[in-house]
């Protein structure tokens, strides 16, 4: 784990680190460490509208959806999931995986994972219409899985 960070957001069992974001980059870059646990409940298959994001895994393995294909990131492996194309990840491996995650444009921060945190974290099954609501306010579009 990182020693310093700006901010942590948890959202279920997933564990988020800020180590940038909008307010340090003029808007242009929010970074942060992510931290999925083996079977963690994660987000839908979806799509951001106007921001890339860029995954580097430090430990453990995800597997990712990105677009068609399905691959396996392990420690070392990077992603980059332009704007537009649906992504998606769990972790179904032994170990919790440690991800490194950027955003740009920084339209998708902080506010965007402590408004979702605080239906996620709420107790008892999400309220789903709310979830999908802050997802479209901050330019995340799921998709439904075929």
């Amino acid at each position: 784990m990182f020693p310093f960070f700006k901010e942590q957001i948890t959202i279920g069992s997933l564990q988020l680190n800020f180590l940038v974001d909008g307010q340090d980059t003029d808007g242009s870059l929010v970074m942060f460490e992510m931290l999925v646990p083996s079977n963690a409940r994660v987000p839908a298959p979806h799509f951001h509208v106007d921001v890339d994001e860029t995954l580097y895994v430090l430990e453990g393995t995800l597997t990712m959806l990105h677009g068609a294909d399905t691959r396996l990131l392990n420690p070392g492996d990077k992603l980059f999931i332009k704007r537009g194309l649906v992504h998606g990840f769990t972790n179904n491996h032994p170990q919790t995986a440690r991800v490194l995650c950027a955003l740009s444009p920084a339209t998708i921060g902080p506010t965007y994972f402590r408004e979702l945190a605080e239906v996620i974290n709420a107790g008892g099954p999400p309220d789903m219409q709310r979830v999908l609501a802050i997802m479209k306010q901050h330019g995340l579009e799921p998709v439904k899985a075929s």
